[in-house]
């Protein structure tokens, strides 16, 4: 291989077209080591972390694999489970214009949304669907999605799909695939549930890791600020009104409500990202996000993984992560793709010997600051300002709620959250005490 082209991987030269209107023209280190394997057949095994290029890595062997299969009503060809609605809508967005260009055919179905577009969809035929196990779940015991003819499956952020609690839906689900179909499983980490996977479906997988499982990006600095408690609210308000676009962490549903509207009260442009939002509420919010409506969005867990949003600058954890795997996953939505990145953890002096074991076990080193509203290294790590003080009017928005709607079907879609709702949720969640992904 004498180039580094996708085309010199055995993309044709219709998709690297599309790829080069895009902007895309050298693949990542992840795609240039699976893309030939999967394309020959192979298994494949991918550690690598968010940002890194798994999406095309494992999209552009499936297109391929699709081109020319005839479509059959309810059984997809491809099949790719993502652990959340946000997640599924970044695969089919990134995949659904390629497929367009070799006449390959792509459905999302997730949890929080309506059903009958979903089945309308997978009734008519489609040649790859993207899909949360609950409501994927739900579909195949109504009858309505048959993966006997899935010929490629792709398990994408697999760890996180672990954490959450999901193994008992994704075993169900590819014990209904083919026996001697194609596996491709992406993954961060490859402790626990996952690896049980690796050993159970697939075969002689061809491994590749692009990164260590505690690697920071080269291109990102972390730094730890101790500020007095008093001063918290303050300080975490100046960093927000920066120059740039920003992702805000906390714990809780309500916290993130709460420091949006005090942010926008101060003239900050922030939306808040939680589990307690309906899917219209969150898509609507990280599109307003993405295209600037929003400079700051302040987001639970949920957002933690899978949300590429291109040009995030600066990442503040104003509440500590849970462990240092969140606290990676967190850190993930800036220094993607090889641009730079900062990401902060705020803390209040008593909680320094925790924030330092985090990042220990992160692998990372982070420089520690004591920090006030006026101080210069504030100024200089963050672009911290003050906030202008003229309230910020949120775009009309709705729809409000979250949760459960009263409409009395036995599959509602399941509650707001990053878990992909229905049935298939509540089987999961008998089978393991699985942490809530709506937080």
């Amino acid at each position: 291989m004498t180039s580094n082209t996708f085309m010199s991987l055995g993309v044709p030269e219709s998709l690297c077209a599309a790829l080069r209107r895009r902007g895309i023209e050298e693949p990542f280190p992840i795609q240039t080591a699976t893309i030939p394997e999967a394309i020959r057949g192979l298994d494949v095994l991918g550690r690598g972390q968010t940002g890194s290029g798994k999406t095309l890595a494992f999209g552009l062997p499936l297109l391929l694999k699709m081109r020319d299969r005839a479509r059959r009503p309810k059984r997809p060809g491809g099949l790719v489970l993502v652990p959340t609605r946000e997640l599924a809508q970044q695969v089919e967005s990134a995949l659904a214009p390629l497929g367009q260009r070799i006449d390959v055919s792509l459905a999302v179905v997730v949890g929080g949304k309506a059903y009958g577009p979903q089945i309308k969809a997978l009734r008519s035929g489609v040649d790859i669907v993207v899909a949360t196990p609950g409501r994927l779940m739900d579909l195949v015991e109504q009858g309505e999605a048959d993966l006997s003819m899935v010929e490629v499956t792709v398990l994408d952020e697999a760890d996180h799909m672990a954490d959450l609690g999901f193994m008992p839906q994704v075993t169900s689900l590819l014990d209904g695939t083919p026996k001697g179909g194609q596996r491709l499983l992406f993954s961060a980490t490859l402790d626990r549930d996952v690896d049980k996977l690796v050993r159970r479906y697939l075969k002689d997988p061809a491994t590749h890791s692009v990164t260590p499982a505690t690697a920071s990006v080269d291109t990102m600095s972390h730094h730890v600020m101790v500020v007095d408690p008093h001063h918290k609210n303050e300080v975490t308000a100046r960093i927000a009104a920066r120059d740039g676009r920003t992702v805000v962490f906390v714990k809780t549903k309500h916290g993130a409500d709460r420091l949006a509207t005090s942010l926008a009260k101060q003239g900050v442009r922030a939306g808040s990202l939680h589990g307690g939002k309906t899917q219209s509420a969150r898509t609507r919010t990280l599109d307003e996000f993405r295209n600037g409506t929003l400079s700051v969005l302040v987001a639970t867990d949920v957002a933690a993984r899978g949300i590429h949003v291109d040009d995030v600058s600066l990442v503040l954890h104003v509440d500590m992560a849970n462990d240092h795997k969140d606290y990676l996953h967190r850190s993930g939505r800036t220094a993607r793709a090889g641009e730079a990145g900062t990401v902060v953890s705020l803390i209040t002096p008593g909680q320094r010997r925790s924030a330092e074991a985090m990042t220990r076990r992160a692998g990372v080193s982070a420089d520690r600051t004591n920090v006030s509203p006026e101080s210069e290294a504030l100024v200089s790590i963050t672009g911290a300002r003050e906030p202008n003080g003229v309230p910020w009017q949120a775009p009309s928005r709705p729809d409000r709620g979250g949760g459960r709607r009263g409409s009395g079907r036995r599959y509602s879609g399941g509650k707001g959250g990053g878990r992909s709702g229905g049935r298939g949720s509540r089987v999961a969640s008998r089978h393991s005490g699985r942490r809530s992904a709506a937080r």
